[in-house]
């Protein structure tokens, strides 16, 4: 197991919160005071550079690892041409491994717009999904979640029927604007072409947990689960069963994410969620 799922795994509690907190407008009850500021979002995505990204993300990471990145840096300062998109590329890869996926992103979002290749877009894409729901600052979140709508935007117009890219805008539309329903009906898209599709139906799921459909929340997982028993989507499934009062069916999900995983930080969380449920 590589550092990078193990970093995953063991945050998959805190991603849950992270995921179910965030502002999914429309699901639960209307708001009619809300609505999308462009200027606002035009001024959030501005301050979301490569260099404060850069400064803020080299504070994670050890000694070496920062020199590395550094060098790199200091490099592509005065290169051009090919070398300068060589260096883009082993920023994007050092970030996305190092598991910094804002910096990476935007390094990819470089590249992407440098050669308009749909493969950059959607790693793109995918990587400012990962860093808007992994992210605590309210200002940094929307920022990241429009980056992540424009790069599957700009994947779509190359390949429109790509349900990777689907997916993502999907995900953030319900994410973050006004509009939420205009991200389930891409994911709904998704799965009515490929109903065994295990992104979409996780995030299906994961609407449907924080809607208070907890019948339907089981059955997505459920279906996540047969294609790819991940821990984390036996731990979704877990939650939607305790919601249920389904206690058994509840505790011997948790155990199964439990034992996939094998990480002491959610071992610890499902040991005291067991004795809970067992009272």
């Amino acid at each position: 197991m590589n550092r990078k799922q193990v970093a995953v795994i063991g945050l998959v509690i805190v991603l849950m919160g992270l995921l179910l907190s965030l502002d999914i407008k429309g699901l639960v009850k209307e708001d009619g005071g809300q609505s999308e500021n462009g200027a606002e979002n035009a001024a959030q995505s501005s301050s979301l550079t490569i260099e404060s990204v850069s400064e803020t993300a080299k504070l994670s990471l050890n000694a070496n690892l920062s020199q590395q990145v550094k060098d790199l840096e200091e490099k592509l300062k005065g290169a051009d041409g090919s070398e300068k998109l060589a260096l883009q590329q082993q920023l994007a890869e050092k970030w996305d491994d190092v598991n910094q996926p804002a910096a990476s992103a935007l390094y990819y979002e470089i590249l992407a717009k440098s050669n308009n290749n749909y493969s950059d877009w959607v790693k793109a894409g995918n990587l400012f999904t990962d860093a808007y729901q992994a992210e605590k600052d309210s200002l940094m979140q929307p920022a990241l979640i429009q980056k992540a709508i424009s790069t599957y935007q700009q994947a779509l117009e190359l390949q429109p029927s790509s349900l990777d890219a689907k997916t993502g805008l999907g995900v953030a539309y319900v994410s973050g604007t006004p509009d939420p329903m205009k991200g389930i009906t891409l994911l709904l898209e998704v799965v009515k072409e490929d109903p065994k599709n295990a992104k979409a139906n996780l995030n299906l799921g994961l609407f449907s947990i924080k809607s208070g459909q907890f019948d339907k929340a089981v059955n997505r997982f459920k279906t996540v689960i047969e294609v790819k028993p991940t821990p984390d989507a036996w731990f979704y499934l877990a939650s939607a069963y305790e919601n249920l009062g389904q206690k058994g069916d509840a505790i011997a999900a948790y155990e199964k994410s439990k034992e996939l995983a094998a990480d002491p930080n959610l071992s610890r969380y499902v040991d005291s969620k067991v004795q809970e449920l067992k009272k």
